[in-house]
């Protein structure tokens, strides 16, 4: 499985709507940033299990979806972050070297 790039508004009310059936993680990355890039090396190499959905977000071309998912989600702006979004709210959120593969899987979990 690959990553579904996110680009559009609209995507995340689609993300929200299919939390209540699986949990939707997003990843927020900069591709400026070295940390971000490593982050994100580390969740390719851990693959993607089958019981989440990924979505990439660039957030130097994309800062509009950026901004909305911080004022959708509640949640403070870090890159790189990663969000798991359950039942239409986000139960979790990690930023920097703190981003784990094994850590997404647990909370996605409870």
């Amino acid at each position: 499985m690959a990553w579904k790039e996110l680009t559009d508004i609209q995507e995340l009310e689609n993300i929200r709507e299919k939390s209540f059936s699986k949990p939707q993680v997003i990843f927020k990355h900069s591709r400026r940033c070295s940390l971000s890039s490593m982050a994100q090396t580390r969740l390719e190499r851990a693959g993607f299990p089958p019981n989440l959905e990924f979505y990439h977000l660039d957030l130097i071309t994309h800062r509009d979806l950026s901004n909305k998912i911080a004022d959708l989600f509640d949640v403070y702006h870090e890159s790189p972050q990663v969000l798991l979004i359950r039942n239409g709210t986000c139960v979790y959120d990690e930023s920097h070297m703190a981003i784990d593969m094994s850590e997404i899987l647990e909370q996605a979990e409870n």
